[in-house]
């Protein structure tokens, strides 16, 4: 047996008028396998099910690899686009398309192992496969997961989003879902659908953490990463998704990734502890500060003057801490640490004021006002 190409194109318009059978796949939107339709040509008077004539042609479409199966084995592939003729008599053939030497050896690796249950002795079988990556599939996480995040530690997010999905072996793919369960269609739901998505979040939250430390990036920035999550989870997901059913994950768009109250709270924290070690960040919050009570000053119910009085007043004290800190940034809660009664405002050197009252006193220990004695 074996394929001989036979044109190029896959049209079957003619088809019926110079071959006994015709084959062709259904229609495989958001579908990864499925039975190819024999369509009987005006030649075929005697067609037997189940069984190839000789002479067959066997329409390729483009994205779409094609297997001959005789009692579950892999007789011939093809992933290469036109018509073939199918001939008892020839060697097996191989068309390997764009998966090279690959294919040949899954081929050779799986044998005769794929088996149909349930099947007569004689069946022969041509199966389509289809190439195209197929995206859409939301995730999501409904309870948080945890990440680690090189600046915020460990961090509790919920995320959504949708992935694709892509046939990287189609003959893995046939013979661990054909092989043990014969259907004319299988979707990717068939075989993977609630099973798959609780597993997939739980490797996408390692995947995230994994590329947030490879490329030293925050967990807001993720997003932009969807090649570098999609080759991750491929590495997390081999056992699981490649080597067991020949599809790997084609990308990730993460739509959105949110944090809980409590870490949300912890980068604030942070964020508020950075910006006050930092000169540049100081100075560029005093701006911004400068720029909204200035606005404010304008809108006072007592008048713009009181306004920007208020304003230089706290100017002046925000200036001067900015300075301290500048200086030493531990200087000022050293300060506010040590000092720890507050000063007499009344007191000065020549001690000439009562800090009852606040009279002046001449050359007395008593105050003329409220006769308080000011020495001992």
């Amino acid at each position: 047996m074996g394929l001989l190409k036979a044109f190029t194109t896959a049209t079957s318009s003619v088809l019926g008028d110079e071959f006994k059978e015709y084959i062709t796949p259904p229609d495989m939107t958001n579908v990864l396998v499925a039975r190819g339709i024999v369509h009987h040509g005006d030649g075929n008077k005697n067609p037997s099910e189940g069984i190839i004539t000789n002479g067959s042609i066997i329409m390729v479409p483009e994205s779409t690899a094609m297997m001959v199966i005789e009692n579950g084995k892999i007789l011939e592939f093809s992933a290469e686009p036109g018509g073939f003729k199918f001939e008892t008599g020839s060697e097996h053939t191989i068309f390997s398309g764009g998966f090279g030497k690959g294919i040949v050896e899954s081929i050779k690796k799986i044998g005769s192992r794929t088996t149909f249950a349930g099947l007569p002795p004689q069946d022969q079988r041509v199966y389509y496969v289809n190439l195209l990556a197929l995206t859409g599939n939301k995730f999501g996480s409904p309870q948080p997961k945890k990440i680690t995040d090189d600046k915020y530690g460990m961090l509790e997010v919920t995320f959504f989003g949708e992935y694709g999905i892509q046939v990287s072996d189609p003959a893995v793919l046939v013979h661990n879902i054909i092989g043990s369960n014969a259907k004319d269609i299988v979707t990717f739901q068939d075989i993977l659908e609630d099973q798959f998505k609780a597993k997939f979040v739980e490797k996408l939250t390692q995947a995230i953490t994994l590329v947030m430390r490879k490329e030293k990036i925050p967990f807001g920035d993720i997003g932009m990463y969807g090649t570098d999550i999609s080759n991750e989870m491929n590495h997390l997901l081999e056992e699981d998704l490649i080597s067991k059913y020949g599809i790997k994950i084609s990308d990730v768009a993460i739509g959105d990734i949110n944090l809980t109250k409590e870490s949300m709270e912890r980068v604030s924290k942070i964020d508020d502890a950075t910006i006050f070690s930092d000169s540049k960040l100081q100075s560029g919050l005093m701006a911004t500060a400068s720029a909204e009570a200035l606005k404010n000053a304008s809108a006072n119910e007592n008048g713009s003057m009181m306004g920007f009085m208020g304003m230089n007043m706290a100017n002046t004290v925000g200036a001067s801490l900015l300075d301290k800190v500048n200086q030493n940034p531990s200087s000022v809660q050293k300060e506010e640490t040590n000092e720890k009664e507050p000063r007499s405002l009344f007191q000065t050197n020549d001690s000439n004021i009562c800090p009852n009252c606040k009279a002046e006193i001449k050359d007395s220990n008593f105050c003329p006002n409220c006769g308080k004695k000011l020495k001992d």
